[in-house]
């Protein structure tokens, strides 16, 4: 069987709620709405006044009391007969036209797609997915399932029909059956098919955002599940309404402008998003000012392109003065509207805040063209703050000021730095002035900004400023030459002895003041200086061994004080270093050692000495033992090194404590000798262990007790 479809009735038959089918539409009930849903229409050279585009057929099935209808084009009209026509002659309109309908029971809206003569057969193929152009050949098998399209955003009651599955060779002892997404899997249940008649319903509202197209596939069982045909792929596309405004998703928006910019200088663009059918006007966005803020110096600074979206000045450059401005910042309240600007499209909003940016066009000016400060001598800091004016943005390098001295520093004790708070020059002196070199001093300062200016606009002659600078005369205290002064001496000179004389002059050379001198710090008290003339003599011996000595250095300070109202003073520091005598007798250590009454090494202890003189006034030593008494000799002394030696046994001695004189003499000139008694404990050893307590009488030779009170009876008479 190879019969033709009239393209009429598959082309034009666009449901919901009416089926698309290969049936006569007269078995079908009365279903509210119109009656064709969707149409394509070949695109004329122009639509003529009066000129009848189509028929559209609404049906309230009540009789249609107080039907209306409403076209997106103002262009057009429908009648109530129902005929589309153009009211004027109209050469653009477009992608589409929408026509809402509405009556006592009802409304509905039907979409009329305008193609272009090349378009046309494309769309047909696109839409029904058959091959052909005009005549259309149903394809051979038993089962036919024709594209279904169904608007989204359907209003209840549902279940509602919105298709037919036919089959050529009847449905006796068959039932059809329906599977794929939105059947039998999730989202399940939006669609089902009457097993018997092969009428497809929906369940539910459909919105084309979340899922587009259904793909479906239907077959043919017996009564058992058997498949007897198919399965065949049944296609439900779900047709676009404009139910979705359009969206500023991006913000915030923020442009920037510089400021004198040419008319038609790009701002900033906006882009609006729009969730329905890219391809239909549905999603057509077309842009809008709505209010600018503020409106001076013109309501109508900036427009934006209808299509595009894009920001631009419209203004003269001169307008566009960000110093003139009553704000550098406009606000502009930005409407998308969809249905590419019409009427019936729905919109969104967003806030454009565009910022007029500065440009270096001002020279920074000083306040006055001199400024006048004063200064002590001797003195640093800041003397004196220059202020300078600037019509530029304070937030940007064209405000911001750079000050520097362009004549009368020949010695650099001057520097200027800007303060960045408020702009101005803080001009410091960093080397102390000299009222006696010089009282006044004249500078010449230039300012400028941290940004260049832009090419038309120089530096005039109030970007410089003349400071005039009084010094000002004080009491300067005087200052000694050299300082720190620095002598050598011995220790030990006779008390009395000259040290040096310091010599301290007054700057102060136009005052003709005296001078006085005393002494400020002398940590030993070893010094004294004469108030008139300065010279510096000792009142104690010098010790170079003494704490306060450092380094073999003693140090001292000295006053000089003028005679001025109020005087004032100078320090001087004075560094004495101490050259060594030999006037310290060396020293022994240790001065006790224990031993074995049997200890088979008879190496008692190892002694060291030291001496607090310098060398050569230290070792070598020279170690002795006073004479022994007695038949027979018990210890003698080893020199080791320069600074120790070894006393040893010569035989094993009872348990008691003993008493060994030693003497040590230095190298020095003349030599110095120190007699020390090392006391020698011969103890009891048993088991690792020293029994040093109970110890026989002491053992002292009678020579060395005679050579203790020797030493006695001289230290008394000395």
């Amino acid at each position: 069987m190879d019969e033709r479809v009239d393209v009429k009735s598959l082309f034009l038959f666009f449901p919901p709620p009416q089926v698309l089918l290969l049936a006569c539409a007269e078995d079908l009930e009365c279903v509210p709405g119109f009656q064709q849903k969707v149409f394509y229409i070949e695109k004329p050279f122009e639509f003529t006044e009066d000129q009848l585009v189509l028929n559209l057929k609404f049906d309230d099935c009540k009789g249609n009391n107080e039907l209306n209808f409403e076209v997106s084009n103002p262009d057009f009209t429908v009648e109530l007969d129902g005929n589309l026509v153009a009211l004027k002659n109209v050469s653009e309109v477009g992608r589409a036209l929408f026509v809402h309908a509405r009556s006592e029971h009802a409304e509905d809206m039907a979409e009329i797609f305008i193609l272009e003569a090349n378009e046309k057969r494309g769309a047909l193929k696109e839409i029904l997915k058959l091959e052909g152009n005009l005549g259309i050949p149903r394809q051979k098998r038993a089962i036919l399932a024709t594209p279904i399209l169904i608007p989204e955003n359907q209003r209840p009651p549902f279940p509602r029909l919105v298709g037919k599955v036919i089959r050529s060779e009847g449905t006796e002892g068959v039932k059809f059956r329906l599977s794929g997404k939105g059947v039998d899997q999730d989202p399940k249940g939006i669609f089902r098919i009457n097993e018997m008649s092969g009428d497809v319903s929906v369940t539910r509202t459909l919105d084309r955002e979340a899922i587009a197209n259904y793909e479906l596939e239907v077959e043919v069982v017996d009564l058992n599940g058997k498949t007897v045909d198919g399965p065949v792929r049944l296609d439900i596309s779900v047709i676009d309404q404009n139910d979705n405004r359009p969206m500023f998703k991006e913000g915030p928006y923020v442009g920037h402008v510089m400021e004198g910019s040419a008319t038609g200088t790009t701002v900033m663009r906006m882009a609006a998003f729009d969730a329905d059918d890219a391809s239909t006007d549905n999603a057509l966005l077309r842009y809008n000012i709505l209010r600018q803020t503020p409106t001076k110096p013109s309501p109508n600074m900036f427009y934006i392109d209808p299509e595009k979206g894009d920001i631009v000045t419209v203004v003269s450059p001169a307008l566009l003065d960000r110093e003139t401005m009553e704000s550098p910042k406009y606000e502009l309240v930005i409407e998308a509207k969809d249905m590419g600007g019409m009427d019936v499209g729905l919109t969104g909003t967003a806030t454009a805040t565009i910022l007029i940016d500065d440009k270096n066009d001002h020279a920074p000016e000083f306040t006055k063209k001199e400024f006048q400060a004063t200064v002590k001598e001797g003195v640093t800091g800041v003397i004196v703050n220059l202020t300078v004016g600037d019509r530029d943005d304070p937030a940007t390098g064209a405000w911001r000021a750079v000050y520097s001295i362009i004549n009368g520093n020949p010695g650099q004790s001057f520097e200027i730095h800007t303060n960045p708070q408020t702009n101005e020059g803080m001009l410091s002196v960093v080397k102390p002035l000299d009222y006696e070199i010089s009282a006044f001093h004249t500078l010449l300062i230039k300012v400028e900004n941290e940004d260049p200016l832009i090419p038309d606009i120089a530096y005039g002659p109030s970007s410089t400023a003349t400071v005039q600078i009084t010094v000002e005369d004080v009491n300067e205290g005087p200052v000694f030459h050299p300082n720190p002064m620095a002598v050598t001496k011995q220790e030990n000179i006779p008390v009395g002895s000259v040290v040096l004389t310091v010599n301290a002059t007054d700057p102060d050379t136009l005052q003709h003041q005296t001078i006085r001198y005393s002494v400020h710090k002398d940590p030993a008290g070893w010094l004294e200086i004469n108030p008139t003339n300065g010279t510096v003599g000792t009142t104690a011996v010098l010790d170079r061994e003494s704490p306060f000595v450092q380094n073999n250095v003693y140090t001292a300070l000295f006053l000089a004080i003028d005679s001025g109202n109020p005087p004032a003073t100078g320090t001087g520091t004075l560094h004495i270093t101490l050259e060594d005598v030999n006037d310290n007798v060396p020293s022994l250590y240790p001065t006790l050692a224990k031993v074995c009454d049997d200890a088979k090494d008879l190496r008692v202890v190892i002694l060291g000495a030291s001496d607090k003189d310098l060398h050569p006034n230290t070792d070598p030593f020279k170690f002795e033992l006073s004479k022994q008494s007695g038949p027979e000799k018990l210890w003698r002394i080893n020199r080791l090194n320069n600074t120790h030696a070894q006393v040893i046994l010569l035989q094993n001695l009872k348990k008691a404590n003993y008493n060994i004189p030693i003497s040590v003499t230095d190298s020095g000139k003349p030599p110095l000798t120190n007699t020390t008694e090392l006391r020698l404990q011969v103890c009891t050893c048993k088991k690792s262990k020293m029994d040093c307590s109970a110890t026989d009488a002491l053992h002292i030779s009678l020579s060395l007790i005679l050579l203790s009170l020797l030493s006695l009876f001289c230290k008394s008479f000395a």
